[in-house]
């Protein structure tokens, strides 16, 4: 057979087939290398959703709250922040507590400290002393604050706002009363409830009240009362914030005159009660109905949108000057290691002097961090709202309330005496001794 003699141009068009096709393999084994390196990279930059529960009020401040949300998710691609508010704390302890049981807590709790040695001894929440130590913003935040972030030698949450309470107080009622001086003793406080007490309209009805105390036996109840206890003398347990040695309220002459005094001003007749646990809700100060309340830097946000005339002045004296330190904490729950940095990633945002700062003029909270406090946007924001000044001043009398294990126990025995005695079903000393009685039992 003779053998296949190819033309010049056909060889030259094989050739040139071959070299195509081999470069077609080629091309398409490094579209497939570069495929697989771009699944693997947007496998590497998985989104990580964190939720993180809260119970912020009013819900104006949880606008401004989740504005900053908002900004961070935006700014970090790569981790999506759910906000959630669950209610308040009161109602969120039930919630934290069957999410632990069921393994399916938030990533990010915001409570206040006393929650703290609770948590821990159910195992389920993170120490950050590894994680701060390495943070910039460690050396930010307020030195006064590591009482509410220590228990046992370690760190287990970081702040995310503080505050303190005063009594705010409507001057144009003061003046229409003819009081030119602020109450600085319970006995003037007392004084000024009364002038203030007034049937305004004619009608035979007091449709004015001197001031307003919360109702009910949830901890705001406890939060507002504190002061007067200390500002009395008394002392909530003997030990420390890490442990109580002994609860003291029964005998405990500080908190019988702190429940006295508010008693007295309900049977003068110049108290109202409000809301049944709704003692945070400043309705009634801002339309005139009452003309003071004790709150705290909270509320400065919706004063501002309301437009009326208000002022601060600190909790009333009876021995020395005290206020209770407020606000709440950050907590990290276990998860898994990548949902726990970017947790962490979030809460160096929030700590962060920009996030304080925004967080202050728009709510009202006192800063964390030092640098936002020494801001010239937080100086002109002092400056044009001096009411921020008093709970910064007063802060140096505040106390933290325990963070062991138990507070809850406690707070809760204490505002059932606060709710009985100031709805006159019993006097202060019995109703002392009757939560002595009974926390006794649960501690022993």
């Amino acid at each position: 057979m003779r053998p296949l003699v190819l033309s010049a141009k056909i060889q030259r068009s094989l050739h040139n087939f071959r070299r195509k096709s081999l470069n077609g393999i080629l091309f398409a084994l490094v579209i497939g290398i570069l495929t697989l390196g771009g699944c693997q990279s947007i496998i590497s930059q998985e989104v990580i959703h964190l939720t993180f529960w809260h119970g912020v009020n009013p819900p104006s401040n949880r606008d401004v709250l989740q504005r900053l949300v908002d900004k961070f998710n935006q700014t970090h691609p790569n981790i999506q922040v759910e906000s959630l508010y669950v209610g308040q704390q009161d109602q969120q302890m039930p919630k934290i507590l069957t999410a632990v049981v069921g393994n399916s807590p938030p990533d990010l709790l915001w409570y206040n400290p006393t929650i703290t040695g609770q948590l821990v001894e159910l195992g389920a929440i993170l120490p950050l002393d590894d994680q701060l130590s390495q943070s910039p913003v460690k050396n930010q935040i307020d030195p006064a604050l590591y009482t509410s972030m220590e228990y046992q030698g370690k760190i287990w949450s970081v702040p995310f706002a503080t505050n303190n309470v005063g009594v705010f107080y409507r001057p144009s009622l003061f003046k229409q009363a003819g009081i030119t001086e602020l109450p600085r003793t319970w006995e003037e406080l007392r004084e000024a409830a009364k002038k203030l007490t007034l049937d305004t309209n004619g009608d035979g009805k007091i449709n004015q009240h001197g001031i307003m105390l919360p109702l009910g036996k949830g901890e705001f109840t406890v939060f507002t009362w504190l002061p007067f206890m200390w500002s009395g003398s008394g002392e909530l347990v003997n030990g420390d914030s890490q442990r109580a040695e002994r609860v003291v309220l029964a005998d405990n002459e500080g908190a019988i005159a702190a429940l006295q005094f508010w008693r007295n001003l309900i049977t003068d007749g110049s108290a109202v009660l409000s809301g049944l646990e709704r003692g945070y809700e400043i309705d009634n100060l801002v339309t005139g109905k009452v003309a003071m309340q004790v709150t705290g830097p909270w509320s400065l946000g919706q004063f501002q949108q309301s437009g009326v005339d208000f002022g601060v002045f600190p909790i009333p004296v009876k021995e020395k000057p005290a206020t209770v330190i407020g606000g709440e904490n950050l907590f990290f729950f276990k998860t898994k290691s990548t949902r726990e940095q970017a947790a962490f990633k979030f809460a160096e945002y929030a700590l962060s002097a920009e996030f304080q700062t925004d967080l202050a003029l728009g709510t009202g909270y006192l800063p964390v961090n030092i640098k936002s406090r020494q801001s010239e946007k937080y100086q002109k924001f002092m400056n044009q709202q001096p009411q921020i000044k008093v709970f910064l001043d007063q802060a140096k009398f505040g106390r933290s309330r325990p963070i062991f294990p138990g507070y809850n126990r406690i707070s809760d025995s204490l505002g059932r005496a606060i709710e009985a005695v100031v709805l006159g079903k019993s006097d202060p000393k019995a109703a002392l001794k009757q939560a002595q009685n009974r926390l006794d039992l649960i501690f022993q």
